[in-house]
Order: structure tokens, then sequence, then C-alpha cells
């Protein structure tokens, strides 16, 4: 089994619990319709890795905002990398088919440790750089669906296991990336850096 960080222990998520769709400029850059529910997909725990390999041209990253599920309740922060394998998304959607081949293959849900969450949730900020220039940026005021209505959701069809991760969804700002890339994932409160995740992509899988 796959494991994380959190608190400076290792902990084992039984799953990722991804929202798609949760940034209007997200949707709008991939030509996405607006969904009338929170689209929601899984991740394996298979997924999880703490290394971003490089796999593809086609393969896209995705920052997010990530939560640590405990008693069904938000306990950590983290910063994720949602892989995504796009030309192999793009047919599967064509076609009305699941997301698993494209979103759910081993290494796609890059995670960095996980921090308790001891903020106030709406202060939270994302920033992704690669090779030092700012790519994406998130808060919780941008999000469409906020935390606690995720959990609800989530809740309504789903049960979760402690240590379990939500991926809260992506903004404007995605593309492919290449061997030597150095990705820093950043997540803050107001101007207080609570985790700090860097990644180089090596030149193997």
């Amino acid at each position: 089994m796959k494991y994380i960080k959190y608190n400076n222990k290792t902990i084992t998520p039984s799953k990722v619990i991804c929202i798609g769709r949760n940034y209007v400029e997200h949707i709008k850059e991939l030509n996405n319709e607006t969904p009338d529910s929170m689209v929601v997909f899984n991740k394996s725990n298979s997924a999880i890795s703490s290394e971003l390999h490089y796999f593809s041209e086609d393969t896209r990253f995705e920052g997010e905002i990530c939560f640590l599920i405990q008693a069904s309740q938000i306990a950590g922060i983290g910063f994720g990398l949602d892989l995504t394998k796009a030309d192999i998304q793009n047919k599967m959607k064509s076609k009305g088919l699941p997301w698993e081949r494209a979103k759910s293959f081993d290494g796609s849900a890059v995670l960095s440790e996980f921090v308790p969450l001891t903020h106030d949730i709406t202060t939270l900020r994302l920033e992704l750089y690669i090779n030092a220039t700012l790519i994406q940026f998130a808060n919780y005021d941008l999000m469409i669906y906020k935390p606690k209505e995720m959990i609800e959701e989530i809740q309504s069809f789903m049960s979760f296991e402690d240590n379990d991760i939500i991926m809260s969804g992506t903004p404007k700002g995605v593309g492919s990336y290449s061997v030597g890339d150095i990705f820093i994932g950043k997540i803050y409160s107001n101007d207080e850096l609570l985790v700090e995740s860097k990644w180089e992509v090596p030149n193997r899988k």
C-alpha cells in the first residue's frame, strides 16, 4: 500500500477522491461544459506517489489544494498534482466511458507531506511554480464548491475511511511538462506558508 506523511507520521489513505471542474476559468480553458452537479471521481491507493514522473507528451499536470480526512472531517492540508493522460481522457469522454485509464494510473496522484489544518479554511491559497514561473494560482473564494459541500456530497453516496484524501480541483493554467522540469507547490493561509514541496522530473518512470 502507498502512504503519505502527515504531521511527521506515515499514514495510508484508502483512496483519493477528486473533485473535477471546480474552477470557472479552468472549465473555460478546456472548453468543458459547466456541470449541473459536482463531478467526483476516485484515484486508487496505487496512484499515490511522492515523486513526479514523466509519462508522455500528452500527460497533463493539475495543481490542487488537498485535504486529509479523519473522522469525516478535514484534519490536514497538503499540495497535490493530479496527473491526467489527456489524449486517453478525451477519447473516454467522447464515448461516455469512465476516466480511470486517464486519471487513476500508477503515480497519477503526486502528493506533498500534509500538516494539521489549524487555520481558517477560507484563507487558503495555492501557488504552483514550474521552472521558477508562477503557472497556477487558486484560493478558497475561486472554488465553485467549497470543502464543506465536497464532504457532504461525497458522504451522500460513499463513506470516508480515516486518512482519505480529497483533491479539491484545479484552477486554470494546466498543461503538459517535460523531463527536467522543476515543480514547486505551495499552500498558504493568507501570507503564512503552510506547505511547500519540490519535485524535479527525472529521466525515468
